[in-house]
């Protein structure tokens, strides 16, 4: 397999950080990622949760638009995207 392929499986444990203002969210296996009908991927769908208790968490989620990933590391997914610009949304 060629050296810059990335397998689900292995990003799913890698930590999703916003370098615009320090945030950390989970990793990529506690969100999620839209793909659309060509196999584009559009968003990462990432669960606001602040609670590390599941009773008492919000099903907040925000909608990160693809071109905000810059970088996807060895263990971590880099977004930049200031949070006026997210999209935010309950479920």
């Amino acid at each position: 397999m060629e050296d810059n392929i990335k397998l689900y499986s292995e990003m799913e444990r890698y930590e999703i950080i916003n370098i615009n203002d320090g945030d950390k969210y989970s990793n990529l296996g506690s969100n999620d990622v839209v793909i659309d009908e060509n196999g584009l991927l559009k968003f990462l769908i990432i669960n606001d949760g602040s609670s590390k208790f599941s009773f008492f968490r919000n099903n907040d989620i925000i909608e990160v638009p693809w071109e905000y990933v810059k970088k996807i590391g060895s263990r971590t997914i880099i977004i930049d995207v200031d949070n006026e610009l997210l999209k935010k949304a309950h479920i």
